[in-house]
């Protein structure tokens, strides 16, 4: 629900912080995130577990201006890049929604035991249709099923996460464009 400050509505975003708190690399404490930004200006900051999910209102309207912001933020305070990405609330109500039904699609076609996760990859651009033809030639349908829905990577798995040929990072080098995934357990609470 949007923040209302002198008959002014504030939109709240979601940022999604990639790659921190992974073992001994970019540790980044979530009081500390919250702190800087709300020293930034950013209000009503809440962050949910540790690895970088943040809610938070501002009058910015532009999702690709407020993603660089959100990068300057974190750099200065932590001294090291991040990629960020940004969804309103109705994009990521969407990619839950959109999770929900491929998993059950997928539980439905191979037998819910045979579901081992399902994770949603979020983009910080539109890939272009030609790239994702190309990430569609690593689908190996007895290991995992994957979809495409605007900036929304749909991935479920058949076997460990570990097995897959689609993790993070080679779903970002065939779309060519930078993302975080997160998996729907996480995506559903937020």
């Amino acid at each position: 629900m949007p923040w209302v400050c002198d008959d002014a509505v504030m939109p709240t975003y979601v940022a999604f912080l990639r790659a921190i708190n992974l073992g001994p690399r970019n540790k980044y404490p979530m009081a500390e995130l919250r702190a800087a930004l709300a020293s930034a200006g950013f209000t009503d900051v809440a962050t949910h577990i540790q690895t970088g999910n943040v809610r938070l209102t501002t009058p910015a309207r532009s999702v690709a201006r407020l993603t660089e912001r959100l990068e300057a933020v974190v750099a200065a305070d932590r001294g090291f890049p991040l990629d960020v990405v940004v969804l309103t609330p109705a994009e990521l109500a969407a990619a839950a929604a959109e999770g929900e039904v491929r998993l059950a699609a997928v539980a439905a076609d191979v037998g819910e035991g045979q579901v081992h996760g399902q994770y949603v990859t979020f983009l910080r651009d539109l890939p272009e249709p030609a790239a994702v033809e190309r990430l569609d030639a690593f689908v190996e349908p007895e290991r995992a099923r994957l979809s495409v829905v605007d900036r929304a990577v749909h991935l479920t798995l058949l076997e460990g996460y570990q097995q897959t040929r689609l993790d993070n990072n080679r779903i970002e080098k065939v779309l060519g464009v930078r993302g975080t995934n997160r998996n729907l357990t996480v995506v559903r609470r937020l």
